[in-house]
């Protein structure tokens, strides 16, 4: 676990997420006039179990309150972490020390108001427990920037939750729902983004790979990860579906064209390319055939690095370019 804040500057600088607000808006509102600040856990959960009684809206309660007062703290990111160190003489000692971890880095990143990724999965497990959900802490993979394209999992640098409702497994991530990383000298912005919570296993997979499989809860493997290309935030707030190309990574000895095709473009939505080599944005003609908006992008010989996605001037994919 002490590797798990790395890299989440960057995924915060790129991630933001698929919208469900019209589902929760009650629960959003309720919460929004909770207060700003809990003295500990079991208040904030007694908060919660006083206002809401289905696991649902338990779990998006507390996963709202974490996400819009919680700031990342990026004074920790790329700390080295000392490993935690406790003794115990049985199996229910070390329960017992593992849980007093838990809820004294809850109460930590709860007092505080700040944190990385382990502070906000961990107090999220904390309080759902409390208000008498079932949940976990899921360690693994980020891919949130280009050079993870073609990169098989294994970083263990991101954690995020499961939370079982109504008897299944949903996944969430409060970290990446709290804002973004912004400015040449890098500041947090809060930025509520409700794209991964309770997002489809297929949808949370396209950032997320957990050390333990059992928590894709999608038959997805390392090999599909890596091949993967890097969709960005506004690719899930707005409800894009790209059926073409589906890999990331392209020879630019072997490949002269690639073809583009996108599901739930509207109209007027303008499109553009960037390579990273020449930073020339261009934008495209495209067609629309039966709903689907269709273009190609020329690689030069020449042309090696990141191609990036524009959909009205915000990145949505990015794909690498090999020589």
């Amino acid at each position: 676990m002490k590797k798990i804040s790395k890299l989440i500057y960057i995924t915060l600088l790129l991630i933001s997420g698929m919208v469900h607000a019209q589902d929760f808006a009650k629960v959003d509102n309720t919460v929004k006039a909770y207060p700003k600040v809990f003295s500990d856990t079991d208040k904030f959960a007694n908060q919660v179990k006083a206002d809401f009684k289905t696991d649902a809206d338990k779990a998006r309660a507390i996963f709202t309150w974490i996400a819009i007062n919680v700031r990342y703290d990026l004074a920790a990111y790329g700390v080295n972490e000392r490993p935690v160190a406790y003794s115990f003489r049985t199996q229910e000692e070390k329960l017992a020390q593992q849980k007093k971890f838990k809820e004294d880095l809850a109460i930590k990143t709860l007092k505080s108001k700040k944190g990385v990724c382990e502070g906000y999965s961990t107090l999220f497990a904390v309080v759902a427990e409390k208000a008498g959900l079932e949940a976990v802490i899921v360690p693994g993979t980020s891919k949130s920037h280009p050079a993870h394209i073609g990169k098989a999992p294994g970083a263990n640098d991101h954690a995020w939750n499961a939370v079982k409702v109504n008897g299944e497994w949903k996944l969430l991530d409060t970290t990446w729902a709290s804002g973004v990383v912004t400015g040449e000298k890098p500041a947090f912005e809060f930025k509520f983004n409700d794209g991964y919570f309770f997002a489809e296993p297929n949808v949370f997979f396209l950032n997320h790979f957990p050390d333990d499989k059992k928590w894709l809860l999608t038959n997805k493997t390392e090999q599909d990860f890596a091949n993967l290309p890097l969709y960005y935030g506004n690719y899930l707030m707005d409800g894009y579906t790209f059926t073409s190309p589906d890999m990331g990574s392209f020879s630019n000895q072997k490949t002269s064209v690639i073809p583009f095709k996108i599901k739930n473009l509207k109209a007027g939505d303008k499109v553009h390319y960037a390579f990273s080599k020449d930073r020339i944005i261009k934008e495209v003609n495209y067609t629309t055939n039966g709903g689907i908006a269709e273009f190609d992008v020329p690689v030069q010989a020449n042309i090696a690095g990141t191609l990036t996605i524009y959909i009205n001037q915000k990145s949505v994919a990015g794909y690498r370019i090999n020589k």
